[in-house]
């Protein structure tokens, strides 16, 4: 196995290296938040939303200095790892912390950061053969607050239905905002096909604000497939024609079934190949 590098604060390390202090705020307190991004042929993919979106929760979360992360730095790093990888195509995770010492209340409101590197094969973004199958995780739900849109350290729930998923032998879970209604699934945006309309839980629902969900509202709208941003009971996944999910690093990923319910593909399909042809133009 090729020696995987990975970046700390702006140097490169390899990936077995040990480079955060045991005192680190995103492991005491999960005083941080991260982006997962997707480099396809040596391109980082939606650098401006991943930019956007990250700046947005730094501010939020008191950092100093969060303009200093915008799209030219992330296309900047990216391209240095993928170099020292050796490789074209991957994943990486962007965790931005809290450098500082402190209890709860933290001393100063520097960040610090870390880019982890994952080769991949595929040079698009690539639809799931086989459909999901996924049910609904209720033993905790998710907290609307100014928090839930963004990607935070603080990933407690999504762990919890991650042991869920696997406990039932699952592909993925569908998690409830605290008022019961849909708000995601364990790692992506959720959007359901009802009466030929795509709906999407609102940002109000307490959902991430995905980088891939923006993309493939815009791709929609653009190929005048009408969108709704709802507030969605999950007793709709009963009648729905098509479930899909979306994320940055995996594109769309189509759901075959939810408990005896089984569903079509048409849309997933369809906005899959366009989001590969939207990437092939900009080559």
């Amino acid at each position: 196995m090729s020696l995987v590098f990975n970046n700390y604060n702006g140097s490169i390390v390899t990936a077995d290296q040990q480079v955060l202090r045991l005192n680190n705020r995103s492991f005491h307190y999960g005083d941080g938040l991260f982006e997962s991004m997707r480099m396809i042929r040596g391109n980082l993919q939606f650098a401006g939303l991943h930019a956007k979106r990250l700046q947005m929760g730094m501010r939020a979360l008191k950092f100093d200095h969060y303009s200093v992360l915008d799209a030219v730095f992330l296309v900047e790093k990216a391209k240095e790892l993928a170099n020292r990888n050796k490789a074209k195509n991957g994943r990486l995770r962007l965790t931005v912390f809290r450098d500082s010492d402190g209890l709860y209340t933290p001393e100063e409101q520097k960040f610090g950061y870390s880019i982890e590197w994952e080769t991949l094969e595929d040079q698009q973004y690539t639809l799931n053969t086989k459909g999901l199958i996924m049910n609904v995780y209720e033993e905790m739900q998710k907290p609307v607050n100014m928090l839930a849109n963004l990607k935070t350290c603080n990933s407690l729930t999504y762990v919890l239905a991650g042991i869920f998923k696997q406990k039932h032998r699952l592909n993925d879970a569908f998690i409830l905002n605290q008022h019961g209604f849909l708000c995601e699934s364990i790692s992506s945006n959720i959007f359901i096909k009802y009466n030929n309309i795509l709906y999407t839980p609102a940002l109000s629902e307490g959902c991430i604000r995905g980088v891939m969900r923006q993309a493939v509202m815009d791709l929609a709208l653009k190929n005048s497939i009408q969108v709704t941003e709802a507030q969605i009971n999950p007793q709709i996944l009963n009648e729905a024609e098509e479930v899909f999910l979306t994320n940055a690093t995996r594109g769309i990923q189509w759901v075959l079934g939810f408990n005896r319910k089984r569903y079509f593909y048409e849309h997933s399909r369809f906005l899959s190949n366009k989001l590969n042809e939207q990437l092939n133009d900009s080559f």
